[in-house]
């Protein structure tokens, strides 16, 4: 009995780290350590990356949206790769091309190939990345790059905001509040030397530090951690604002989260050299808890799921926890059913239900890895876009 105590003690002190001592820990740092940065209204020749297959529901509002943006139309390129699209993708392209935009019609072998394609094709001094499905605020490209103003600065993530729509699941929900933590996070990141790494909505590079990205992980992952490997800088710009429709029904969602979750524990694997403290420092300690700790946090929670009922007779503290795993289980199934009846499950019951879906899909990726399948061509299930600004 009390080496299965004993067992469950660790698995608890690395869930509450992981859950709650990384994001404190953070916290601090960024209130005690201050590494400002210069900004300044700079406006270098960007060039804008668009990798898409099959979106012919959303690129033609990209474009619309890039077309409106508020930066000099004759230093700002877009180059559209489409990775071999079936549909009316590339046709929809055709019809904005001119000396700013530039389709790359590709025969179909993935994201990474494409995204490589496009920045050979790239003019730009900085490289901004965006999915075909993300609208930017008119001034997202002026405030992404005003860091770049300090030399030692090589990268810069946006801020990625999902609108307040419940009506397509309780998964969407549950994303919404998790991307308003990682929001928060990057913040006190930022503050003390460097965001963890970019979301692929919207983030920036000096075009010198760009590396080929290889197939099979997560491109945005790879390529702004690797401006840290170079000894630059990657902070985070809240005021460069790009919107996203929220995840759809938990079942896409799922397989979703599965691609992105392979993609990234194989990014972490190929990029593990930043796990060195005693070359990257805090950065290192930030980067293991959150990619890694929090990623694999499915793994101890298991165990205790397991150890809770076994316990029962240790004492009423495992009793609790015992009606509180089964409390929290009822309220994750609780949430996609009524979704499906039309309902708009509160969020004490999408929480549960997003945290359980997620983890789902990290064993399923855990899996992947184990058994060597790398996923390198993607399928999106994405909702329609909206114009900027809209929530």
């Amino acid at each position: 009995m009390s080496l299965l105590i004993g067992l469950y003690l660790c698995c608890l002190g690395l869930v509450i780290y992981t859950l709650f001592g990384f994001p404190l820990l953070t916290m601090v740092c960024g209130l005690l350590v201050r590494r400002p940065y210069q900004k300044a209204d700079i406006t270098p020749p960007v060039s804008l990356i668009i990798c898409c297959f099959n979106e012919e529901q959303s690129i033609e509002a990209k474009l619309n949206n890039v077309l409106a943006l508020d930066y000099p139309d004759h230093l700002l390129q877009v180059v559209v790769a489409s990775d071999g699209s079936t549909d009316q993708t590339e046709a929809i392209v055709e019809r904005f091309t001119s000396d700013r935009i530039h389709l790359l019609s590709l025969p179909r072998s993935g994201k990474a190939t494409a995204l490589n394609a496009a920045v050979q094709h790239a003019t730009g001094e900085v490289l901004v990345f965006s999915d075909a499905n993300s609208m930017y605020d008119a001034n997202a490209i002026r405030e992404l790059v005003k860091p770049f103003a300090e030399p030692n600065v090589g990268g810069v993530a946006g801020n990625q905001v999902y609108r307040k729509s419940y009506q397509e699941g309780s998964a969407a929900a549950g994303e919404h509040y998790y991307w308003d933590f990682d929001r928060w996070m990057k913040v006190w990141q930022s503050r003390s030397g460097n965001a963890i790494s970019a979301t692929g909505a919207i983030y920036a590079i000096r075009r010198s530090l760009f590396r080929t990205v290889p197939a099979g992980v997560t491109d945005d992952f790879v390529t702004s951690t690797r401006v840290i490997e170079q000894g630059y800088r990657l902070v985070f710009a809240p005021e460069a604002i790009c919107y996203e429709p929220a995840a759809g029904n938990s079942k896409a969602e799922f397989g979703r989260k599965t691609r992105v979750i392979t993609r990234g524990l194989r990014g972490v694997l190929m990029m593990r050299g930043l796990m060195n403290p005693f070359r990257y420092g805090f950065y290192s300690i930030q980067l293991c808890s959150h990619k890694v700790l929090r990623r694999l946090i499915v793994l101890p929670l298991l165990v205790m799921a397991v150890l809770n009922p076994l316990l029962w007779n240790a004492g009423l503290v495992f009793q609790l926890a015992t009606i509180a795993e089964i409390a929290f289980l009822v309220a994750a199934l609780a949430a996609p059913i009524l979704s499906s009846l039309g309902l708009r499950p509160h969020k004490l019951l999408t929480i549960p239900s997003y945290i359980c879906m997620v983890n789902a899909a990290v064993l399923v990726a855990i899996w992947n890895i184990v058994r060597g399948q790398r996923i390198t061509v993607w399928n999106p299930s994405r909702g329609m876009p909206q114009a900027a600004g809209s929530r």
